[in-house]
């Protein structure tokens, strides 16, 4: 739940929103970055009203509906404080889903796996692109911190492409 809190107060941190907001950002702009799956906003949203992180307004514009607008409330800033603090020193082992085919390597025909690990690499250079055409087609207002996670991600997909193409190489 960490994340989930972490990601919703640093949303409402630039202020106010309503859930259809806060659903289509999270879709939209963060989801090729983090990767976080929500199904619901409103659960999350629910507690942490509950906790006091955030409170829920009722806004009305025009003849639409009623629709809830959510904000940052001061224990929600501090709370929000130190998880970006404290989630810069978490580190933990990265475990992809390959290890464990990996550790079972010796049981798979050499040229299915050869086969299997130059579709990996494949598809890892499929990405790169995506990440690259994303860079160029970000608007000046996000180049600053979404092009830093950009060239992490890159620099990530590059060396699992390397270390694959090793692995193919050694593979006999």
């Amino acid at each position: 739940m960490i994340e989930h809190e972490l990601l919703f107060l640093g949303l409402l941190k630039d202020g106010p929103k309503h859930g259809y907001e806060i659903k289509r950002q999270i879709e939209e702009e963060l989801f090729p970055f983090v990767g976080l799956k929500i199904k619901s906003i409103y659960y999350p949203l629910k507690k942490m009203e509950k906790l006091g992180l955030i409170k829920k307004d009722v806004g009305r514009e025009g003849k639409w509906p009623e629709k809830y607008i959510y904000s940052l409330t001061g224990k929600g800033g501090k709370i929000f404080d130190h998880l970006i603090t404290d989630s810069f020193l978490s580190i933990e082992r990265p475990y992809f889903n390959i290890d464990l085919s990996l550790y079972f390597l010796q049981y798979v025909d050499k040229k299915i796996a050869k086969r299997q690990l130059r579709g990996r690499v494949l598809y890892l250079r499929r990405i790169r692109r995506e990440l690259e055409a994303y860079r160029k087609g970000m608007k000046k207002k996000d180049q600053g911190h979404l092009e830093v996670i950009l060239d992490h991600d890159l620099d990530l997909v590059e060396a699992e492409i390397n270390s694959i193409a090793k692995l193919v190489k050694v593979i006999t």
